[in-house]
């Protein structure tokens, strides 16, 4: 794919959504930083619910370090994985005030350094709560970027990296969410609507679906 056909098909993502954002709810980094570090192998909805109850009550390292794990596995036990999730988030909840005032950092060395923080989960904050040009590479964004040919790559890394250097600056900031969007609504993973997709006639996929009578 060239970079013309990229710059197309970016113009086309901001023309339909010009200013995407997670769908994730959150008021605040750490509030973002706590629902997607509860995200893994979870719905969006499925973490919404749980946090919709969680916030009200703790919203901060310090009251969510008061809730001890009982009191925390309460609000997200309807979420998969939520006991190794819930002392991930115990731990970084002490670490950051021992380590950083309580703030959020801003840099992904000490992002990474968090528990239950890998470099996806970094890039989530870096981009969605601190406005830099960072993308995390899902699942979603991983088949898009193969699927369609505009960074495809063997792993998750090897698409990251294609990705910040074949967008077009102008598009990187939203580029994350865009991706994203699109595998989950659109390209999706087992039958891609190919019939109602804005992009269609610039992707590269040579299996395209065709529409159903």
């Amino acid at each position: 794919m060239n970079t013309e056909k990229r710059r197309q098909i970016f113009s086309i993502f901001q023309k339909a959504n010009p200013k995407p954002t997670t769908e994730l709810q959150y008021s605040s980094p750490f509030e973002l930083l706590v629902a997607v570090l509860l995200s893994a192998q979870a719905t969006d909805v499925g973490v919404n619910k749980a946090t919709k109850k969680l916030f009200p009550v703790a919203n901060t390292p310090e009251t969510i370090l008061a809730l001890g794990t009982a009191g925390l596995e309460q609000y997200i036990k309807t979420i998969g994985l939520f006991r190794s999730k819930g002392k991930h988030l115990l731990e970084t909840c002490r670490l950051l005030i021992e380590k950083h005032g309580s703030v959020v950092p801003q840099d992904r060395e000490s992002l990474e350094a968090l528990p239950g923080v890998g470099r996806k989960t970094a890039n989530v904050i870096l981009n969605t709560a601190f406005g830099q040009p960072t993308i995390a590479v899902d699942t979603h964004i991983f088949r898009v970027s193969n699927r369609t040919g505009i960074a495809p790559g063997k792993t998750v890394l090897e698409v990251e990296k294609r990705l910040e250097r074949l967008i077009p600056p102008e598009f990187k900031q939203d580029a994350h969410h865009w991706l994203i969007l699109h595998g989950r609504y659109v390209c999706k993973a087992r039958t891609p609507d190919c019939p109602h997709c804005g992009i269609e006639y610039l992707c590269e996929f040579k299996k395209k679906t065709r529409p159903t009578i």
